[in-house]
């Protein structure tokens, strides 16, 4: 895999930067990609938000400076000062927010992103839990942290989005960026079973290699222009930031009614490459804003983090006949994502896989692949597990490892690790993803954890919600299984026309056993989801409850 050649601009350095060397792609810092990005094409545009652009050269100037601001801001200490191992960051969609997790990276630490509309106790919970020593704040959210426990009080920085704002460089240089594939890249925290969230530490040699493929898979380089649709809590927006930032390319960030009207923000910024959440387009629909045919930049178009259906990949074609579709899955576990497929004829003709939804492919070059079943076995409709490059080396809570990763060889089944011992780079990490295999293809079937009994019946609300699908009036369907009297029952909402709840059972029950239709059935103007744009089924349950 190669970089994009420079084009059109002499490769002089933007700014006074100790970061010189070149390591190989699967080596590199994200900083280490930016800093080479913004060598190579300074004068290129990096980032636009709203009416504001900023060239490579000018994004590393700000970058540098608020670095050593950081550095300058750290409580004295014996010897030279070190920056924290993890930073806090909270703020959305500014320039400010750009700034500080490349000012973050470049001193080697650890991004920790923060959603400023989340509660201030789950916020400082968080932060304590991931040790962090500093947090960065916009300006618009500066007050988030402003409460915090006397014996939590952390530096805090307002990152102003006029780096002329900025104070002058303190008069001893910053330190080199360490450069250390090794070093952790960001800490995110997903929503655990239990109800705590699980943090993912992910360290530059898990995401280097994603940097690097995705680069050369989608063509990426300067003259692009990428969307950013995902909030820096979620992983996605790795993609989002660095697949540009690591080829030239250009982020351009859109404000909330433009993610409303997708093909607007598409028209009007010239973009070329599109990443969302399905449900992004299916809201648009929703609204009447998803005209046909405008679009005419986007080469490629890839979704990801929901099921994606034949219905959606056909409605967006329409959009934008000459894109390229793409659907993409992957845990944060596993680096953003891990497996790809391209529709063929651009998801005009496509139709699906047994369960309506779009196969989500192959493993990318660099990964593994199996699926186990319930006795460590390998089949064709099982457990997918993964391990590659990508795989993180497991929670920020060791405790949390135990059960998620096994062991397997061909030959003999599969053995769940139990906690002790060594985590290795041997060990397959188990998404409880259920998936199936269709002709060479890897294809989403739900959850295991999806999986109820009623009447005695083992239930996959997957099954479910695809025979919902295919009824010509729907669009989505979602199902839940609640407990009334220690009954399971289901209920079910779906998106699409308006029909008689009766008759859309009775349309059921001529695809699906009887106890496999819902005890309710809601039609919904939208599906709740949660911060990182997947389905949130508590919030569902409540709403048919």
């Amino acid at each position: 895999m190669n970089l994009p050649p420079a084009v059109g601009t002499t490769p002089v350095p933007p700014a006074e930067d100790p970061v010189r060397q070149e390591p190989a792609l699967e080596d590199r810092t994200l900083y280490q990609w930016f800093a080479d990005s913004a060598r190579r094409w300074p004068d290129a545009p990096a980032l636009e938000v709203g009416e504001q652009t900023l060239t490579y050269g000018e994004l590393h100037r700000r970058v540098l400076d608020l670095a050593a601001r950081i550095l300058d801001e750290q409580p004295a200490a014996d010897g030279p000062v070190r920056p924290p191992a993890r930073i806090a960051l909270v703020a959305t969609r500014t320039v400010a927010a750009y700034v500080a997790y490349l000012a973050v990276q470049r001193l080697g630490s650890s991004a920790v992103p923060l959603n400023a509309d989340h509660p201030l106790p789950r916020n400082v919970g968080i932060a304590r839990r991931a040790g962090v020593g500093a947090v960065l704040v916009g300006k618009e959210h500066r007050d988030t942290f402003a409460g915090l426990p006397a014996d939590f009080r952390l530096p805090v920085t307002v990152v102003p989005d006029d780096a002329d704002h900025l104070p002058e460089q303190p008069a001893d240089p910053l330190p080199a960026h360490p450069g250390d594939p090794e070093a952790e890249a960001y800490l995110l925290f997903t929503s655990g079973s239990t109800g705590r969230p699980k943090g993912v530490p992910v360290r530059h040699r898990n995401v280097s290699p994603y940097v690097a493929y995705n680069i050369a898979r989608y063509e990426a380089g300067p003259g692009c222009r990428m969307s950013q649709t995902f909030g820096l809590t979620f992983d996605p927006s790795v993609y989002d930031l660095f697949v540009a930032w690591g080829s030239g390319a250009t982020v351009v960030v859109p404000d909330k009614d433009e993610l409303y009207r997708p093909v607007d923000y598409v028209v009007r910024r010239r973009l070329t490459h599109w990443f969302s959440v399905p449900s992004l387009v299916t809201t648009a629909e929703r609204y009447g804003n998803l005209p046909p045919g405008r679009v005419t930049t986007l080469r490629h178009s890839c979704f990801s983090a929901e099921p994606v259906t034949a219905q959606l990949t056909a409605r967006w074609h329409e959009v934008a006949p000459g894109s390229r579709i793409h659907n993409l899955y992957g845990p944060t576990e596993l680096t953003i994502t891990c497996t790809d497929h391209e529709l063929a004829d651009g998801g005009a003709a496509a139709a699906g896989s047994a369960n309506g939804t779009v196969p989500v492919g192959r493993p990318y070059p660099h990964m593994e692949a199996v699926l186990l079943d319930e006795a460590g076995q390998p089949c064709d409709d099982g457990e997918l597990c993964v391990r590659g490059a990508q795989r993180f080396d497991g929670y920020l809570d060791p405790a949390d490892n135990a059960g998620r990763f096994v062991r397997y060889e061909p030959g003999t089944p599969a053995v769940p690790y139990d906690g002790t011992g060594p985590l290795t780079r041997e060990h397959w990490y188990r998404t409880g993803d259920r998936v199936r295999r269709e002709d060479g293809l890897l294809v989403h079937r739900g959850r295991l954890d999806n999986q109820v009994k009623i009447m005695g019946h083992r239930v996959e609300l997957g099954e479910v919600e695809a025979a919902m699908r295919r009824h010509p009036e729907v669009t989505e369907a979602a199902v839940v299984a609640v407990t009334v009297k220690d009954e399971v029952r289901l209920l079910a909402a779906y998106l699409g026309k308006e029909m008689r709840a009766h008759e859309f059972s009775h349309w059921l029950r001529q695809h699906v056993p009887l106890h496999m239709v819902p005890r309710r059935i809601r039609r919904l103007e939208e599906l709740p989801h949660n911060d990182n744009g997947k389905l949130n089924r508590q919030r569902l349950a409540e709403l048919l409850a």
